[in-house]
């Protein structure tokens, strides 16, 4: 028995030696991951791998402030557990540069009119399900700029669309299922402008597995000539952003703002919403509209615009022009009252709804509608509502919100009725709104939100504040 004590030191040591070699295991591995992800995705020459492993070397701490400043993280320049958890996530194959960049030369097609070609298919979704999925992914491009996009089914298009796994000819092998999801190639003659999908994903149509949807809008970024985005939420961001609803699959003004770079804004419609008139200059006494301390009365979309309505003028935005118009409200709708309370727009009706006071009138284009204005209590509302101070239509759900003080109401515009249940408490049912509200659109899928100078930009699906911004910066201020 005298050896027991012996054997049990030996035990001890033997057994505490095993944490230790795998958390050596875990950190050797946490830097290979760290070596390939700084390669692949922020231009690590070669040459640093020598300097990976030495946890004060400069260049390394610099290229790792520079992946967690470009990723949304906390600036520490260290391998911390959230810097490795974002690197195991999912992500796509193009490496990251800063906020909404174009490839360098920002190479772009000398054309509008592009051809897309579905040259194989998953054998997880049906053939219809992606060809309905590539088409939807073209059209949230095609809104926002003059490109139009058609099918061909033989020969070579200007993007070809490829599901491959592991090396499929391109020099980039796909690396199984996880990691990268899929790579495309800038505008271009050959392979550019082509985007590959790795099949040995899980493709869905929903978020029970890798979205198809909204990787392919991703992917047709990078076709149409766009690099990835700082903006988290922003479709070029680089990471996977699981889905919380088909509408999730949008623009946000940053994608926009960087498609357009390239290739300008939509051409005139020729349904255009109102009838073309000289801008006014401002009133004297009128705030400019880049004036930090701008606020709005009320926001409303109509027919793919934005109105501004300040006392009696309104600015007109749409994404043809970077400078939104000035106008009186009288010169298009002469007896709509100044000073609005509340506005939106009912897409399905082709109609917006304009507020004040407890009367609201309707109005179609330059027209409008005749049994007009009506009391706001034959919507629903109790006496003691007495103005509306904002309004938002969402248009999936085909509700309307109203907003008064800190309660909201939700109208039914199929039914044509208030919802049961309300009103309810603003604070509660959108976390972050705490404010008096001025006026609200929905726009990309999001809500805006605007008090005095402020704005607040809400996800619906995720029930938060995104960002906040200056009421006037759709000015381009």
């Amino acid at each position: 028995m005298k050896n027991l004590p012996i054997l049990l030191l030996l035990c001890v040591a033997a057994c505490s030696a095993y944490p230790l070699d795998r958390s050596a295991r875990d950190e050797d591995s946490n830097m290979d991951l760290l070596q390939d992800y700084l390669e692949k995705y922020y231009d690590l020459g070669k040459e640093m791998r020598q300097y990976v492993r030495r946890k004060d070397s400069g260049p390394i701490v610099k290229k790792i402030q520079e992946m967690q400043k470009f990723l949304g993280l906390k600036v520490t320049g260290k391998l911390d557990s959230d810097t490795v958890e974002v690197m195991h996530k999912s992500r796509c194959g193009v490496p990251d540069v800063g906020h909404f960049t174009t490839f360098p030369g920002m190479p772009k097609w000398s054309k509008t009119h592009l051809t897309y070609r579905i040259v194989n298919y998953t054998e997880d979704l049906p053939r219809d399900a992606v060809d309905s999925d590539v088409e939807k992914a073209l059209k949230i491009w095609e809104e926002v700029t003059p490109l139009t996009f058609s099918r061909i089914y033989e020969g070579e298009a200007d993007i070809m669309i490829t599901f491959a796994v592991r090396e499929h000819g391109d020099f980039f092998p796909f690396d199984g299922p996880g990691k990268v999801l899929a790579h495309a190639y800038p505008p271009g003659p050959g392979v550019n402008g082509d985007a590959h999908f790795d099949d040995d994903e899980h493709w869905t149509k929903d978020a029970s597995g890798i979205n198809f949807l909204l990787v392919a809008a991703h992917e047709l970024g990078h076709s149409l000539g766009l690099y990835h985005s700082t903006n988290t939420e922003a479709l070029m961001y680089p990471l996977y952003n699981t889905l919380k609803g088909p509408a999730r699959v949008r623009l946000s003004q940053d994608d926009v703002t960087g498609i357009q770079s390239l290739y300008g804004p939509p051409p005139a419609s020729p349904d255009s919403p109102v009838e073309p008139r000289e801008p006014e200059p401002p009133a004297p006494g009128t705030l400019a509209m880049c004036d930090p301390a701008l606020s709005f009365d009320a926001i409303s979309t109509l027919r793919g615009e934005i109105l501004f309505f300040k006392d009696r003028h309104f600015w007109r935005k749409t994404f043809r022009t970077l400078v939104p118009e000035f106008h009186p409200i009288s010169s298009f709708w002469p007896s709509l009252p100044s000073g609005i309370d509340a506005a939106y727009e009912v897409t399905s009706r082709d109609s917006v709804f304009i507020f004040k006071g407890n009367k609201f009138w309707a109005i179609r284009g330059n027209e409008e509608q005749a049994g007009y204005p009506r009391g706001i209590h034959t919507l629903g509302f109790p006496p003691t509502v007495r103005k509306i101070d904002a309004a938002i239509f969402d248009k999936e759900k085909q509700k309307t919100y109203f907003f008064v003080e800190d309660k909201y109401w939700r109208f039914d515009e199929k039914r044509q009725s208030m919802e049961p249940g309300y009103p309810k408490q603003i604070a509660e049912d959108f976390p972050g709104i705490d404010s008096k509200l001025d006026a609200a659109f929905e726009s990309f899928g999001f809500f805006y939100f605007f008090s005095g100078s402020s704005q607040f930009e809400f996800d619906p699906n995720a029930k938060k504040v995104t960002h906040v911004l200056k009421s006037n910066s759709w000015f381009n201020c």
